[in-house]
Formats: structure tokens, sequence, C-alpha cells
């Protein structure tokens, strides 16, 4: 599977998360992915993560988990020299994946249209937190801000989920347009300009809820319990009963538990799930207490009912599952350090983690050379600060 994009170079001028999420998504993919940054400033995950002495090298794990499948160029391409040098890059390239303020890059001549007229095949795709048009399209944003612009923490009781989704969503959504904008391509022989919005993306991430907001029930329905969390005797229990035949299914367990619950049998529409009773769910209540989570996890499983303990993530990175699919993989650079991959197989088969994340600036000279730069000249580049 790792070859599937491998004629493809990508530019990738991102930065913190979900521009440099995609951008290894395509690496994961094949495809040859350049990061370029700035050398007095460059990606700020670099300094981020548990491990101190790593954030000091510039190999912070916020970093190293989307940084994997890419090569290091750093130059200053606020520069005439370095803009130069990226319009040179951009002549051969396919893909540039960028994720600054709107804007930004074109005011150093670096926008879609410039690179665009150098090579009319290229596809530029701008992450930005609301777009490049509207009222807040120079706006700058992060996931906490976004999950808070989009009503998502209203959504979640006023508490910010402890994750960055929005970014993470973002990146697959910009990685998803790159590859039809690639498939366009073939078919129209040129290039286009991508815009992903966080704001947006968010937006589908709650796609029945955001529309529920425009069009609210007549009458105010409580939480489904067959698709809720219970406290057990020992940890909590997701519940996972949402058809209607669901309901029946747990009806007929709990029955033969000695616990009937005649409300559960009855239940054959939606209407009649979102007519149950606080008394059915209180009682539910009381049953899962009866037992620990292991053992309602085992049960409702046999009578095909989905169902975990809610686990920590401590737990769930060490899931047998995950290990069997392979999606953690040591860096090629650190064993002790894993690394995600692609949340898909093709053919029975994940993607390859094959290249460690690169220190800043790792493969310059490389790129330059492949740019078809003398030695001379690389090292003129290196004296003038422009790259390192």
């Amino acid at each position: 599977m790792t070859t599937v994009l491998n004629t493809i170079k990508v530019l990738d001028l991102t930065h913190v998360l979900a521009g440099p999420f995609c951008t290894y998504q395509l690496g994961l993919l094949g495809a040859d992915v350049i990061k370029i940054e700035d050398p007095s400033n460059p990606d700020c995950a670099r300094g981020r993560g548990p491990d101190d002495d790593l954030n000091a090298a510039g190999l912070g794990l916020n970093y190293q988990v989307q940084g994997g499948n890419k090569r290091s160029l750093a130059i200053n391409l606020r520069s005439a020299e370095g803009a130069d040098l990226l319009k040179s890059l951009a002549k051969t390239a396919d893909v540039i994946v960028e994720n600054y303020t709107t804007g930004a890059l074109a005011a150093l001549g670096l926008g879609y249209d410039a690179l665009a007229s150098i090579n009319p095949r290229l596809i530029y795709c701008s992450i930005t937190g609301y777009g490049d048009s509207g009222p807040q399209a120079k706006h700058g944003a992060y996931d906490n801000v976004i999950q808070a612009t989009s009503g998502t923490i209203s959504q979640c009781g006023g508490v910010k989920p402890g994750v960055s989704f929005v970014d993470y969503a973002t990146g697959y959504a910009a990685a998803f347009a790159v590859t039809a904008a690639l498939n366009q391509r073939a078919q129209t022989g040129r290039g286009t300009h991508i815009s992903v919005s966080m704001l947006e993306v968010a937006m589908q991430m709650m796609a029945p809820e955001a529309a529920a907001a425009q069009r609210p029930a007549s009458v105010p329905r409580g939480k489904e319990p067959g698709i809720a969390s219970y406290d057990t005797q020992d940890g909590q229990l997701m519940l996972g009963a949402f058809h209607p035949a669901q309901y029946r299914k747990l009806a007929t367990l709990l029955d033969g538990l000695g616990h009937p619950l005649p409300a559960l049998t009855q239940v054959k529409t939606w209407p009649d799930v979102w007519a149950l009773s606080d008394t059915t769910k209180s009682a539910l209540r009381d049953i899962f207490l009866t037992a620990d989570a292991d053992t309602w996890v085992t049960r409702l499983r046999t009578a095909d009912l989905p169902a975990e303990r809610v686990k920590t993530l401590a737990e769930a990175v060490a899931l047998p599952q995950l290990a069997a699919r392979g999606y953690f993989q040591p860096s090629p650079s650190d064993a002790n350090i894993p690394l995600p991959t692609t949340a898909f197989h093709m053919g029975g088969k994940g993607a390859t983690v094959n290249q460690a994340p690169p220190t800043l600036g790792q493969h310059s000279d490389a790129v330059l050379s492949e740019m078809g730069l003398s030695a001379q000249q690389i090292r003129q580049l290196y004296d003038a600060g422009i790259v390192t």
C-alpha cells in the first residue's frame, strides 16, 4: 500500500497538527513529502511532548507522530533567495499543502496564483480555521478555538474534549481533497486550489446535531438508554444497544438473568425508544450495578450486543487488536517511540513507516542537489543563512 502515491511530490509548508497530519497521511501512502520550515522558526510541534530531551532536540513526540516518511528542507521563505527556491521546487511538485493564515504566503509572492502560473498542474491545498472567504477568513485559530466557535464545547456540556479531534479530522479532509484533486487533474490536466475550513470540518463531525440545531424537535428528548454509560461493581460500562431490535435483545438477556424489563420488549420503533420512561432508565442503572463491567461485556457480546468497559488511554493503546493490525510501528530511529500509521488497510496491508521523522534541515543538501544546485551554490546558501 505504501506505493500508491509513489509518483507524487508534496511540498509540506505546514506546522502544528492539522497540516502535518494531512501530509503524513500522503507520506504513508508513498508520496515524496518535503517538509519545508523556517530555519529560525521551525514547526513549533518539534518542541512539544512529554519528553523534554526530545523536545530540546527538536523531535518532540507531538512532531514525531506526524513527521515520519518525510524529508526536511530548512529555508527562509521571507528572503528573495528562499522564495525563489520554493518557486523552483514548485515547478516539478504535484502538491503544496500549507496552513498559514489566509493570505500569508500570497503576501510573500508564494500564493496559489503565483505558483500556478509557474506550474498549472500544481494542486495547492490551504488549511485555515475558517476558509479563505467570509468575514472570518483572516482570523487565526487552533483546535480549541474552533471547538468553541463551532458549538462543540457547548454540545459536550461546556467541557472541551481532551483531544484535538478537529485538527485530525481536518487533516483527513485535506488529504481526501488532495487525492480527489489528483484524480481530477488526471482527467483535466490542470491543478486547482483547495480551501479547507476547520470550522466546516467541525460542523461535518456533528452533522446530525448541527441539522437538529437548525430544525429543533417540537418535543425535547432525553438520552437514549441503549447508548449510554453505566456504573458497575467495578468500572464503567458503555452499552451499544442502538437499534430498536437491539433493545429487545437486551430485554431477553436481562430477563434470563432475572431482571425483567417489560418496557424493553415493547420497543419496535424509534418513537418507542424515545418514549422509554425514567423508571425504566433507573432500573437499567440498578441492574448494571449487580456485576462488574467485564462480566457485563461478556454477557452482552454473547447476546450479540456491542459493549465495552470504559478504558483508559493507557489501556487502549495496549489493545491486542491494535497490535494485530500493526497500527503502531516503532520509529526507524528509535524502537521505543511508537508511531501511528493509517487507520485502514488496502489489499490486506497497512502502511509502513520507513523513514524516521527528520531533524530540522536533515535533507537540505539532498533536496537542493536534486534541484541541480552545485555544491558551491549550496554552500553559499548556507553561508548566507538562507538554508540550514
